[in-house]
């Protein structure tokens, strides 16, 4: 890989976690706007802060490792997969996960409207939003932000965004959970139904429940 190719994989990299976190900032102004507060971006409770401290490490660790990237990035543990990854076509496959995770994203947005939240209020009760991506999938933002970390991982493979992408799916599983949790007390039957037919993080494999 030349240094062209290492200065384009590295722009990509630092301009999806800014597009995409940016994106996130002007969501959230665009629901303060119809509903008249903020999404619920404030966390609750010693265990909401613990999981926006994670999130705030993985959103820097995004921003500012491909900045760190100053040269070849150290090879991963299986080398082979190391090498492929370096290789144009890796190039083209991280690109592409970028891209899809980003439109994804867009999607999910457009199907919550402005039942999107951040946080838990659990004196709220919001509507159970099942169209679009929710169809199949519970937590398909989270899913979504999986690719773009992955198609980062993608484009400089090395130890730094694997240990982001742990970090990131800790952060979501326990996040999920507690989601799933509120929304069971909220919508009790209907959302049981929904668990039963649905993935948590990625779309059920086989036949769906009716």
């Amino acid at each position: 890989m030349n240094v062209d190719e290492l200065t384009l994989r590295r722009g990509i990299v630092l301009a999806s976690a800014l597009v995409y976190w940016g994106g996130v900032w002007l969501q959230a102004q665009r629901v303060r706007r119809h509903i008249g507060r903020y999404p619920n971006v404030r966390p609750n409770g010693v265990k909401e802060h613990v999981l926006w401290l994670g999130w705030m490490l993985v959103v820097a660790g995004w921003i500012t490792f491909p900045l760190l990237v100053k040269q070849t990035p150290p090879a991963c543990i299986l080398l082979r997969l190391h090498s492929d990854l370096l290789h144009p076509a890796g190039l083209v496959l991280g690109l592409a996960l970028v891209v899809v995770g980003h439109a994804g994203t867009l999607w999910c947005y457009k199907a919550m409207g402005d039942h999107w939240r951040i946080g838990i209020d659990h004196a709220e009760r919001n509507s159970l939003v099942t169209r679009g991506p929710y169809g199949v999938v519970r937590h398909p933002i989270y899913l979504f932000q999986i690719v773009m970390l992955t198609g980062a991982t993608v484009l400089l493979p090395s130890w730094i965004p694997v240990l982001i992408l742990v970090l990131h799916l800790t952060c979501v599983l326990f996040k999920a959970l507690d989601e799933e949790a509120y929304l069971t007390r909220i919508h009790g039957d209907d959302y049981r139904a929904y668990l039963a037919r649905t993935g948590r993080l990625f779309p059920p494999i086989g036949p769906r429940q009716s």
